[in-house]
Protein backbone atom coordinates (compact mmCIF):
# COMPACT_ATOMS: atom_id res chain seq x y z
CA UNK A 1 0.00 0.00 0.00
CA UNK A 2 1.40 3.40 -0.95
CA UNK A 3 1.83 6.09 1.71
CA UNK A 4 -1.01 8.10 0.18
CA UNK A 5 -3.40 5.14 0.25
CA UNK A 6 -2.31 4.27 3.80
CA UNK A 7 -2.98 7.82 4.98
CA UNK A 8 -6.36 7.83 3.26
CA UNK A 9 -7.26 4.53 4.87
CA UNK A 10 -6.23 5.84 8.30
CA UNK A 11 -8.28 9.00 7.71
CA UNK A 12 -11.36 6.99 6.73
CA UNK A 13 -10.95 4.79 9.80
CA UNK A 14 -10.72 7.85 12.01
CA UNK A 15 -13.84 9.32 10.46
CA UNK A 16 -15.68 6.06 10.94
CA UNK A 17 -14.56 5.89 14.56
CA UNK A 18 -15.69 9.46 15.15
CA UNK A 19 -19.06 8.71 13.59
CA UNK A 20 -19.40 5.66 15.79
CA UNK A 21 -18.76 7.76 18.89
CA UNK A 22 -21.37 10.27 17.76
CA UNK A 23 -24.08 7.66 17.46
CA UNK A 24 -26.37 6.43 20.21
CA UNK A 25 -25.32 3.05 21.63
CA UNK A 26 -27.84 0.65 23.16
CA UNK A 27 -27.35 -2.16 25.64
CA UNK A 28 -29.85 -4.77 24.47
CA UNK A 29 -31.16 -7.66 26.53
CA UNK A 30 -32.86 -10.26 24.36
CA UNK A 31 -35.75 -12.56 25.32
CA UNK A 32 -33.20 -15.27 26.16
CA UNK A 33 -31.29 -12.92 28.50
CA UNK A 34 -28.38 -12.47 26.11
CA UNK A 35 -26.79 -9.00 26.27
CA UNK A 36 -25.57 -7.29 23.10
CA UNK A 37 -24.56 -3.75 22.13
CA UNK A 38 -25.71 -1.97 18.99
CA UNK A 39 -26.19 1.49 17.53
CA UNK A 40 -29.67 0.49 16.35
CA UNK A 41 -32.73 0.52 18.57
CA UNK A 42 -34.09 -3.02 19.13
CA UNK A 43 -37.60 -4.21 18.38
CA UNK A 44 -40.34 -4.55 20.98
CA UNK A 45 -39.27 -8.09 21.94
CA UNK A 46 -36.09 -6.84 23.65
CA UNK A 47 -35.34 -4.19 26.23
CA UNK A 48 -32.65 -1.57 25.68
CA UNK A 49 -30.83 1.00 27.78
CA UNK A 50 -29.16 4.01 26.09
CA UNK A 51 -25.50 4.26 27.05
CA UNK A 52 -24.79 7.78 25.84
CA UNK A 53 -23.22 9.12 22.69
CA UNK A 54 -26.42 10.72 21.44
CA UNK A 55 -27.92 14.09 22.28
CA UNK A 56 -28.66 14.59 25.99
CA UNK A 57 -31.00 17.09 27.54
CA UNK A 58 -29.15 19.49 29.82
CA UNK A 59 -30.56 20.34 33.21
CA UNK A 60 -30.24 23.64 35.04
CA UNK A 61 -27.00 22.54 36.72
CA UNK A 62 -25.53 21.22 33.47
CA UNK A 63 -25.91 24.68 31.90
CA UNK A 64 -23.11 26.03 34.13
CA UNK A 65 -19.41 25.38 33.58
CA UNK A 66 -18.04 22.73 35.92
CA UNK A 67 -15.90 25.04 38.07
CA UNK A 68 -18.71 27.58 38.48
CA UNK A 69 -21.19 24.83 39.29
CA UNK A 70 -18.91 23.56 42.05
CA UNK A 71 -18.58 27.02 43.62
CA UNK A 72 -22.32 27.68 43.40
CA UNK A 73 -23.12 24.36 45.08
CA UNK A 74 -20.72 25.04 47.96
CA UNK A 75 -21.49 28.74 48.43
CA UNK A 76 -24.97 29.47 47.03
CA UNK A 77 -25.88 33.15 46.77
CA UNK A 78 -29.28 34.53 47.78
CA UNK A 79 -30.25 38.18 47.41
CA UNK A 80 -33.14 39.71 49.37
CA UNK A 81 -34.59 42.83 47.74
CA UNK A 82 -37.48 45.25 48.01
CA UNK A 83 -39.33 47.48 45.58
CA UNK A 84 -37.99 51.01 45.01
CA UNK A 85 -34.66 50.03 46.59
CA UNK A 86 -31.70 51.54 44.74
CA UNK A 87 -29.02 49.60 46.72
CA UNK A 88 -30.94 46.40 45.94
CA UNK A 89 -30.69 47.18 42.24
CA UNK A 90 -26.94 47.84 42.62
CA UNK A 91 -26.39 44.49 44.33
CA UNK A 92 -28.40 42.71 41.63
CA UNK A 93 -26.40 44.44 38.89
CA UNK A 94 -23.10 43.38 40.46
CA UNK A 95 -24.16 39.73 40.57
CA UNK A 96 -25.55 39.76 37.04
CA UNK A 97 -22.53 41.48 35.50
CA UNK A 98 -20.13 39.17 37.30
CA UNK A 99 -22.07 36.11 36.17
CA UNK A 100 -22.93 34.85 39.65
CA UNK A 101 -25.91 32.45 39.65
CA UNK A 102 -28.15 33.55 42.51
CA UNK A 103 -31.63 33.28 43.94
CA UNK A 104 -33.63 36.47 44.54
CA UNK A 105 -36.25 36.76 47.28
CA UNK A 106 -38.50 39.82 47.41
CA UNK A 107 -39.57 41.44 50.70
CA UNK A 108 -42.82 43.35 50.26
CA UNK A 109 -45.40 42.11 52.77
CA UNK A 110 -45.50 42.20 56.55
CA UNK A 111 -44.95 38.44 56.56
CA UNK A 112 -41.85 38.93 54.40
CA UNK A 113 -40.48 41.56 56.79
CA UNK A 114 -41.03 39.37 59.83
CA UNK A 115 -39.28 36.46 58.10
CA UNK A 116 -36.37 38.72 57.14
CA UNK A 117 -36.02 39.93 60.74
CA UNK A 118 -35.88 36.35 61.98
CA UNK A 119 -33.29 35.54 59.33
CA UNK A 120 -30.98 38.56 59.54
CA UNK A 121 -31.89 40.26 62.80
CA UNK A 122 -33.06 43.43 61.03
CA UNK A 123 -35.40 44.61 58.31
CA UNK A 124 -32.83 46.55 56.27
CA UNK A 125 -32.36 45.82 52.57
CA UNK A 126 -30.58 44.65 50.58
CA UNK A 127 -29.53 41.55 52.45
CA UNK A 128 -27.46 38.79 50.96
CA UNK A 129 -26.02 35.42 51.88
CA UNK A 130 -22.99 33.76 50.30
CA UNK A 131 -22.85 30.30 51.77
CA UNK A 132 -23.01 30.87 55.51
CA UNK A 133 -21.86 34.51 55.31
CA UNK A 134 -24.37 37.36 55.68
CA UNK A 135 -24.05 40.77 54.02
CA UNK A 136 -26.27 43.59 55.30
CA UNK A 137 -26.65 46.61 53.06
CA UNK A 138 -24.65 46.98 49.87
CA UNK A 139 -21.01 47.88 49.43
CA UNK A 140 -19.43 47.07 46.08
CA UNK A 141 -16.05 46.49 47.72
CA UNK A 142 -17.38 44.26 50.49
CA UNK A 143 -19.54 42.13 48.23
CA UNK A 144 -16.68 41.76 45.74
CA UNK A 145 -14.33 40.61 48.50
CA UNK A 146 -16.79 37.97 49.67
CA UNK A 147 -17.40 36.71 46.13
CA UNK A 148 -13.64 36.53 45.54
CA UNK A 149 -13.13 34.60 48.78
CA UNK A 150 -15.87 32.13 47.83
CA UNK A 151 -14.10 31.46 44.51
CA UNK A 152 -16.53 33.03 42.05
CA UNK A 153 -14.80 34.09 38.81
CA UNK A 154 -14.14 37.80 38.35
CA UNK A 155 -15.76 37.75 34.89
CA UNK A 156 -18.94 36.05 33.80
CA UNK A 157 -18.59 32.47 32.60
CA UNK A 158 -22.30 31.88 32.15
CA UNK A 159 -23.26 30.37 28.79
CA UNK A 160 -25.51 32.44 26.51
CA UNK A 161 -28.33 29.94 27.09
CA UNK A 162 -28.38 30.52 30.86
CA UNK A 163 -31.58 32.02 32.22
CA UNK A 164 -31.66 33.48 35.72
CA UNK A 165 -34.56 32.22 37.87
CA UNK A 166 -37.35 34.74 38.43
CA UNK A 167 -37.55 36.46 41.81
CA UNK A 168 -40.03 34.97 44.26
CA UNK A 169 -41.53 36.29 47.53
CA UNK A 170 -39.66 35.43 50.71
CA UNK A 171 -42.88 34.07 52.20
CA UNK A 172 -45.01 32.13 49.77
CA UNK A 173 -48.52 33.53 49.48
CA UNK A 174 -51.17 31.36 51.07
CA UNK A 175 -54.50 31.28 49.21
CA UNK A 176 -57.37 32.57 51.34
CA UNK A 177 -59.43 29.91 53.02
CA UNK A 178 -62.83 29.26 51.50
CA UNK A 179 -65.72 30.75 53.45
CA UNK A 180 -67.70 28.12 55.34
CA UNK A 181 -70.93 27.13 53.69
CA UNK A 182 -73.95 28.73 55.26
CA UNK A 183 -76.28 26.29 56.96
CA UNK A 184 -79.95 26.63 56.10
CA UNK A 185 -82.02 28.48 58.65
CA UNK A 186 -83.48 26.04 61.13
CA UNK A 187 -87.17 25.98 61.84
CA UNK A 188 -88.22 27.97 64.91
CA UNK A 189 -88.11 25.88 68.01
CA UNK A 190 -91.44 25.17 69.62
CA UNK A 191 -91.89 26.00 73.26
CA UNK A 192 -91.72 22.89 75.40
CA UNK A 193 -95.03 21.64 76.62
CA UNK A 194 -95.11 21.89 80.39
CA UNK A 195 -95.25 18.57 82.16
CA UNK A 196 -98.33 17.83 84.16
CA UNK A 197 -98.04 18.82 87.75
CA UNK A 198 -96.82 16.03 89.96
CA UNK A 199 -99.04 15.06 92.76
CA UNK A 200 -98.09 16.61 96.04
CA UNK A 201 -96.13 14.51 98.46
CA UNK A 202 -93.44 11.92 97.87
CA UNK A 203 -93.92 9.27 95.24
CA UNK A 204 -94.28 5.74 96.45
CA UNK A 205 -90.92 4.83 94.78
CA UNK A 206 -89.09 7.87 96.32
CA UNK A 207 -90.47 8.24 99.79
CA UNK A 208 -87.77 10.81 100.83
CA UNK A 209 -88.60 13.14 97.87
CA UNK A 210 -84.87 13.54 96.68
CA UNK A 211 -84.47 15.78 93.64
CA UNK A 212 -81.24 15.72 91.50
Amino acid sequence: MTPFRFAAAVGCAALALGAAHAQQVYRIVGPDGKVTFSDRAPDASASATPLGGGPRAAGAGDALPYALRQVASRFPVTLYTGSDCAPCASARTLLVQRGVPFTEKTVNTNEDIEALQRLSGSASLPFGTIGGQQLKGFSDLEWTQYLDAAGYPAKSQLPPSYRRPAATPLVAAVPPAAAPAQTPASAPRRAPVPAPAAPSGPAPSNPAGIVF
